[in-house]
């Protein structure tokens, strides 16, 4: 299971174009609303949640992502189950994700010590003992993705796809989307 976290004020391309992506190739993804049932992001649209934090089977976890946006990271922040959840997933060798603002959560919790990564451009100073790759829609450093920005969503989500299908299905996935 991928567990996909929701926190109001998210930024809705970084968690839109990832969850389509991943479940185009039939991965089973639950949004979490970490702030509520229906969180609004960080332009106004609503998201029904499929659960919240409280519903998340640890045990179950193949990934756990986390879309940016500055009020949706610190609604993370905020959350200890969020938190919590990021934590296990590190401790335990499952994928963690995150994106734009979202990596800087991951730094707090010393999972990109040591790892390289990337962030939206000025957040670098809040990113930790970090290896930064300038430049980077999308870095992979072991079980650890991170991306850049909205802009980078779709490298990002087709980076999770290829992690956890592998190349050929994230090809085929790029390829269905007609992406250039």
């Amino acid at each position: 299971m991928v567990y996909l976290l929701l926190g109001t004020g998210f930024e809705e391309t970084e968690a839109i174009a990832p969850l389509d992506l991943l479940r185009r190739a039939d991965i089973p993804v639950l949004t979490v609303g970490v702030s509520g049932k229906i969180v609004y992001g960080s332009h106004g649209i609503g998201i029904e949640a499929d659960i919240l934090p409280g519903e998340m089977d640890l045990t179950q976890m193949e990934m756990i992502i986390l879309p940016g946006g500055l009020g949706g990271v610190a609604s993370a922040r905020a959350s200890k189950e969020a938190l919590d959840a990021l934590r296990f997933g590190w401790e335990n060798g499952k994928y963690v994700a995150a994106i734009c603002a979202g990596p800087t959560v991951l730094a707090d919790l010393g999972i990109t010590d040591g790892k390289n990564a990337t962030c939206y451009p000025g957040c670098e100073g809040q990113m930790g003992c970090a290896n930064m790759v300038p430049g980077a829609a999308c870095v992979v450093d072991g079980k650890l993705i991170t991306g850049t920005s909205a802009g980078c969503a779709i490298p990002f989500g087709l980076q999770l796809v290829a992690a956890l299908k592998g190349q050929q299905v994230a090809d085929a996935v790029a390829q269905e989307i007609v992406i250039r």
